[in-house]
Order: C-alpha cells, then structure tokens, then sequence
C-alpha cells in the first residue's frame, strides 16, 4: 500500500533525512516512532506530496506521490500535526466544504458524512463553531475529513498531541477501530500511542531509520532472547541454581518467594527445560509468564545504541 524508498531531504546545509526506507502492507497499523526533531514529520509531509524529497520517492498504491499525484492522493488520508482550523465555520460546514474538495456528490456524499460523523462521535456539535470545540474534539473533526472518501491509506502525524488523558484515550480508541477499515501509519513521539495501537514499530532517531519490526521482535533482538517469570512451590534456591545450568539461560534472578525470572540466550527458548527440571526436582509448577520489556526501554535501548554506533560522527536533526 505504501512503499518508501531512499528519501533524502536538507534544509539548507542541514541534512534532516538520510536514505529512509520502509513499505506499509495493507491493513497494516503501524507506529513511526521517534523523539522530536528525528524527521517524523518530513518525512510525512514527503509522503503526502506536500515536500519534494532530494533523492528517493514515495509511493501509494503504486502511485508516485509528485509523478501522479491526483490517483496517490486520492488513495490517502490524513490527519496533519496541526491540522488547520476553520473557526468560522461550523462543524457540519467544515465537512461539507472537505467532502466537495473530495469530490463527493449526492448521495454517496451524505452516506460518506453521516458515517464519519457517527464514527468521530460529533452528532452532538455539528452545529457548533470550530473555535468553540475543545480540542479534542477538533481532533474528532479533523479525522473525520481524513476518513470521509474512505481511503485505503491513512496518515496521522501526532494525534493525540495537546490532548489531556481522557482526550487521548478517547483519540486512540477511533484509530484502534480503524483497524480493517484503513492502512494506517501512525507518528508519534508518544510511546504508549504505539503499544496501544500499532501492530509493528518503525523507529526513526536522527534522520535514520534504526528499527522496523513487530514489538515482540524488536524486544526479543534488543533483549539478545527471551525473558520469563517462573513460579513455584518449594525450595526455589536450588531450583534457581540449577536453572543457571541450563544450555539456553543467560541469566537468573530471584525475585521473591517462589518466583524465579529467567533471561534465555539469543536463539533459545529453554521454557520446556525449566519446566522439565522444576518437575524433576519435585517443584510444583505454579505457571511461566512471559516478561515484556516497556515500549520506553525498547526505545531508549535503540537511540543509545545507535549514538554510541555513531560516536561524535552522528547527524544532528533538530527541528525536523
């Protein structure tokens, strides 16, 4: 659905993007994540055909987004960081002006309309100005046009940004219900908008792409294997002694009475050998449950890294 491949971008002297590649496939939710002034948002703007990239190019459906830039936007929604606000105009008016500069016509205008509205929860403020909405619910109304035509590819850069807690919470449950309806990338800055979200994990730090996996992939390669609480009835001090034996562990910890966490090696998955020994040592075996590492540790884990990989050569994206 979408295909990016080795876009360049400078401001100036100032290079912001550096050889970014990534595809979306359709149905697809995925979070590109990364702190601000990684890139995020130009690279959004390249894909939306609002920037002309210096080097690469995007693709929607097969549609270069500045070759053939009617079919590639016709095939896209989106939701900008800060979408512009028609104060003098009412809800209703601001997406009937957005259904016309769609090209939608008679009935099929007012079905597409009657369900992003009921989809966005705005039949309570049709009639209301956009400069007395709070911002949440200008947040509602504006991806109510990004939905209107229906499109297969949805962009939303920065969401939830200005929202309070409810706001957000109200914001991510409208793009969790996207999911089937639309391909959607989401960029945020945010960590808890993709663990809520997303079904895979872009990472752009410094104008690069450092990271494009599942979650549990990404937390499984940046851990070097799995982890895993182990809970049993009995004396666990020898238990976790003999744990340490063990071909695939890397690492033991005790963790309280009767709980035991194990950190495998990178390839290993040695849960049916802890379960084996524990049985042999006649433990009772109360359960195994997997250990995540946050979404905060995974991406702290990767822009260190990659600082450290880059030493004092690394670039500088400030602002973009």
């Amino acid at each position: 659905m979408l295909e990016v491949r080795g876009l360049c971008k400078s401001y100036g002297s100032r290079q912001v993007l550096f050889d970014v590649s990534f595809s979306v496939k359709e149905g697809e939710v995925v979070g590109f994540l990364g702190p601000n002034g990684a890139g995020k948002t130009t690279t959004m703007r390249i894909i939306c055909g609002l920037m002309a990239p210096d080097r690469g190019y995007a693709r929607i459906g097969g549609f270069d987004v500045l070759e053939e830039p009617r079919r590639a936007r016709a095939l896209l929604g989106y939701l900008p960081e800060n979408p512009p606000i028609y104060e003098e105009l009412t809800v209703r008016e601001y997406l009937e002006m957005a259904s016309q500069l769609r090209g939608l016509r008679g009935p099929s205008r007012r079905r597409a309309m009657e369900e992003a509205i009921s989809y966005c929860g705005l039949e309570g403020v049709l009639d209301r100005l956009m400069m007395n909405l709070s911002r949440g619910y200008r947040q509602r109304a504006a991806l109510a046009q990004a939905i209107l035509h229906s499109p297969p590819l949805l962009v939303l850069d920065e969401p939830t940004l200005g929202l309070d807690a409810v706001q957000m919470a109200e914001v991510r449950s409208l793009i969790k219900g996207l999911k089937g309806r639309a391909t959607v990338i989401l960029s945020t800055h945010i960590l808890q908008e993709v663990s809520a979200t997303c079904d895979r994990v872009l990472v752009i730090n410094r104008g690069s792409i450092v990271a494009d996996d599942p979650y549990e992939v990404l937390e499984e390669r940046l851990r070097g294997g799995i982890a895993f609480s182990v809970k049993v009835q009995g004396e666990v001090g020898p238990f976790a002694e003999r744990l340490g034996s063990l071909e695939g562990v890397a690492r033991v910890e005790l963790r309280g009475e009767g709980e035991v966490l194990v950190q495998s090696r990178a390839g290993f998955d040695p849960r049916p050998e802890v379960a084996s020994l524990a049985v042999g040592m006649g433990l009772k075996l109360y359960e195994m449950t997997p250990v995540r590492m946050s979404l905060e540790e995974v991406f702290l884990k990767l822009v260190s890294e990659e600082v450290r990989g880059d030493g004092d050569m690394g670039h500088s994206q400030e602002g973009a």
